[in-house]
């Protein structure tokens, strides 16, 4: 029986009480055994979403092999790349991949399932431009405002893929604006790109990168984001339990290789350099739309702000808090089986004791936007 704990800006308030069987059972002993003992060399598999903005350290971790620095020597490393979160969940639970990088959804998901015991031991990047996103199809009338596009959007056809990030943000959107479309579809993002060039969907609720391909290629054009009504969106790392109980070594090792990650993403005079890398990680999307996902500088009315995506690396108060909501909004849609996280769902203690460590504090780094466009 699992026991949960309410957030209150990401502090836990409190454990609901049920002793949980410790005796290892003949199967998790063989896990561990499988893991090795602390400072043997292990095989890695890693399940990542290269078009998912706020996940991008898993690439700049792939590409510039920042783990072999970090891992026992011998340490292999795969990188499974998916189209959305939850088959990496399926693959975490199945023991097919150890460590998941994924957003909001798809790691609360995993938090409460009883197939396996999988945690969530890091944030990755959060933002109120990254998940957050209102796109119009490209022959829409020009919208000065939020409340201009709002008044457009009654009565119109729009579309965000259920249960994810963007539809929490959409259905939040449409509700505080007062929006009543014809039509709220459940699309997959690839569906809703093609609405929207067709001019077959007025409108569609997306994350970047794949908003700024849309945009850069003539096909929509953005009118609003979280900033609008003050909603942010967050990724996660997630890991097995059995691994970081069996190897503490690599938990450690692993995080130090997403921390210089992060480091490296918010770093401002790296833009060129990591733009040339995710081009060769999505060589679908250009050079300007992976540009414009991580560094675009939109105007107030659009949903702008300085603030592109920002690495907390540990769970934050609000990062907590946004995790919290997202909780609350999948319980509210029958997604999860509670409106609050389960005991020990977030496990970031290793996370946090790696920033004291090395003198750091959250949040480690903040991506801001340029002007001008990729170079």
């Amino acid at each position: 029986m699992r026991s949960y704990v309410k957030f209150a800006g990401g502090v836990l308030l409190g454990v609901i009480g049920a002793v949980a069987a410790i005796i290892p059972t003949a199967s998790s002993l063989a896990e561990d055994a499988a893991y090795g003992k602390p400072g043997d060399p292990i095989a890695l598999k890693i399940g990542y979403i290269p078009a998912y903005t706020p996940a991008w350290s898993a690439a700049v971790l792939r590409k510039k092999a920042l783990w072999q620095a970090h891992l026992p020597a011998g340490s292999t490393v795969t990188f499974d790349p998916a189209p959305a979160g939850m088959p990496i969940v399926k693959k975490l639970l199945t023991g097919a991949v150890q460590i998941g990088y994924v957003g909001d959804a798809p790691a609360i998901i995993a938090a409460f399932n009883e197939e396996a015991d999988v945690r969530i031991v890091a944030a990755l990047g959060s933002s109120q431009q990254q998940c957050s996103l209102v796109l119009v199809r490209a022959d829409a009338p020009a919208m000065a405002t939020a409340e201009e596009a709002a008044n457009w959007l009654n009565g119109k056809e729009t579309a965000a893929p259920q249960g994810s990030c963007a539809d929490r943000f959409g259905r939040s959107f449409l509700r505080r604006l007062s929006i009543a479309p014809e039509n709220y579809a459940n699309l997959g993002p690839d569906a809703i790109g093609e609405g929207l060039t067709a001019r077959t969907l007025d409108a569609g609720f997306v994350w970047e990168p794949l908003a700024s391909r849309l945009v850069t290629e003539g096909a929509a054009r953005r009118v609003a984001s979280g900033v609008t009504i003050d909603e942010a969106d967050a990724g996660f790392v997630l890991m097995r339990q059995d691994l970081k109980a069996a190897r503490p070594d690599v938990v450690k090792g692993w995080l130090e290789a997403e921390l210089e990650a992060q480091l490296f993403l918010a770093a401002p005079d790296k833009g060129e350099e990591i733009v040339d890398l995710l081009a060769e990680e999505l060589p679908a999307y250009g050079r300007k739309a992976l540009w414009s996902a991580l560094y675009q500088d939109y105007p107030a009315s659009q949903g702008g702000s300085p603030d592109r995506l920002t690495f907390s690396f540990a769970v934050t108060p609000d990062v907590g808090k946004e995790l919290a909501a997202a909780t609350d909004f999948l319980y509210g849609i029958k997604r999860v089986p509670a409106g609050v996280l389960r005991a020990q769902a977030v496990d970031d203690a290793a996370a946090r004791d790696l920033l004291k460590q090395r003198g750091l504090s959250s949040p480690v780094g903040v991506v801001k936007a340029q002007p001008g466009g990729a170079k």
